[in-house]
């Protein structure tokens, strides 16, 4: 969308204004990310024993599902795990 209001605005400009090699250049400065700054992040199943090294989206995932488990195996323990009795016709 930039890309286009940076177009328009240069055809509006006056043609002989216009420097030709300003059209070709690159504009996006600093948007690269060709240099990583600390450790590599890696999937979990690479490396399940350190979560310090995993992706965000992983470790977000595992946090999640872990509380998860631990919320239901919370409940089913205080609530003795049990459903409803069914009900027995009197004799």
């Amino acid at each position: 969308m930039a890309s286009l209001a940076r177009r328009a605005m240069s055809l509006a400009q006056i043609p002989s204004a216009r420097v030709p090699a300003a059209s070709v250049c690159q504009r996006r400065g600093l948007a690269g990310a060709a240099d990583q700054h600390g450790s590599t992040k890696v999937d979990f199943w690479k490396q399940p024993t350190n979560p310090g090294n995993w992706k965000e989206e992983h470790f977000v995932l595992i946090s999640l599902s872990g509380w998860g488990l631990l919320f239901y195996s919370g409940y089913k323990l205080f609530t003795g795990g049990k459903g409803e009795k069914p009900v027995e016709a009197a004799q």
